[in-house]
């Protein structure tokens, strides 16, 4: 663990009384069906987030970052609400006001999760913060309560419509395993993700194309699936079929059509990846990978010349499938190769943006890694 205790009694003169940890995500397939009440399968990543913090006799919230050289920012608990003004610190100011945090605290936060890579370093952060409160003032919330929680911190607080995935395979995954989530009731089930085993390994590409989910177009997407909803008159698109997306077309217009088709076609893809990886089926799953990218780039159209050219260049060099994850418009993509063709398809990659004149990308691979957890009580 980095040396968060000693910085912390630099910034605060004193101990923290807890340490938690919460990792970044990367989502297998299942990509914007979140919030529309679908099946997601990601898992969580060896890059954490980490909060300390130390309970105030006050209602003063001081909270620092090691990563921003310890500038502390400083609002009472009572200014803690929706429509204050700040940049990072937005996420767990947001977390104290949605857990109804009465107690003045100090919280020192040492961010690992690449930041803008579409790896969730918000839902990091916010699940961090939130699994050390539960535990410090013994607030008793499960994890589909933290999910919860943490999703109204983001959604009402900070201002990004997210969906419920990123803050609940932050929380819940298990080591080894990727997260079935029905993002409609939380209910889970863990699916072996072990691809070392058959000489494989999953490439993550960082594009280093920054992208943001508060400019306005993942709240647009969002918006277009509802109105789908509102105009058909069902819960969700959950229960749309595509014959019954394709019998309603002319009630919609062609966005939201789109919008549409892609929700629908993206959930099946969901379980049938369940599927195939019960069976160790890699070249079935290669092909659902290109089959999400292609509907994120054409239907949704969240994908980036960036993303698009790491998946392009990835399964030109020999990559089973590949395709962007996370919100998009920049960020990061996967890439699921042959363990003996990593650093061939690294060269591949990376030619490819120099030929396009892009900023030149990052590489790293993670195995499924444990969810938050509680690392140090003073």
């Amino acid at each position: 663990m980095p040396d968060i205790d000693k910085r912390f009694v630099q910034a605060f003169g004193a101990a923290p009384d807890i340490i938690a940890a919460a990792p970044g995500r990367v989502n297998l397939i299942g990509e914007h069906i979140d919030y529309s009440d679908g099946f997601v399968l990601p898992f969580a990543i060896k890059d954490r987030t980490f909060a300390a913090i130390r309970v105030r006799n006050d209602r003063k919230v001081r909270i620092t970052s090691m990563q921003r050289r310890n500038k502390v920012v400083e609002q009472n608990l009572d200014a803690i609400k929706p429509g204050l003004k700040g940049e990072w610190e937005r996420y767990p100011f947001g977390v104290i006001w949605s857990l109804g945090i009465t107690s003045g605290i100090d919280i020192m936060i040492d961010g690992h999760v690449p930041l803008g890579a579409g790896l969730s370093s918000s839902a990091a952060l916010e699940c961090c913060v939130a699994t050390a409160l539960n535990h410090l003032f013994s607030l008793g919330n499960s994890l589909e309560d933290l999910a919860r929680l943490t999703q109204r911190a983001e959604n009402e607080y900070v201002g990004v419509p997210c969906g419920i995935m990123d803050q609940s395979v932050s929380l819940m995954a298990h080591s080894g395993s990727a997260l079935l989530l029905d993002c409609r009731d939380l209910s889970t089930r863990h699916i072996a993700f072990d691809v070392a085993s058959s000489g494989l390994e999953l490439l993550i590409i960082d594009t280093q194309a920054h992208h943001s989910l508060t400019d306005g177009g993942y709240a647009e997407r969002r918006a277009s699936c509802e109105s789908v909803v509102a105009k058909l008159g069902i819960p969700s698109l959950r229960e749309l079929s595509l014959n019954q997306l394709a019998s309603s077309r002319g009630m919609l217009t062609e966005t939201e059509f789109m919008r549409a088709r892609h929700a629908v076609t993206e959930m099946k893809r969901v379980m049938d990846a369940v599927e195939v990886l019960e069976k160790k089926d890699f070249a079935s799953l290669g092909l659902l990978l290109n089959q999400s990218h292609a509907s994120l780039r054409d239907d949704y159209n969240v994908s980036c010349p960036e993303l698009n050219c790491a998946v392009d260049a990835s399964l030109a060099a020999g990559a089973l499938g590949a395709r962007m994850v996370g919100g998009g418009f920049g960020g990061s993509a996967i890439a699921l190769i042959n363990a003996s063709h990593t650093t061939q398809t690294i060269a591949a990659v990376e030619k490819a943006f120099a030929d396009k004149r892009f900023k030149a990308p990052r590489f790293f691979t993670s195995l499924p890694s444990q969810g938050a957890e509680v690392i140090q009580r003073g």
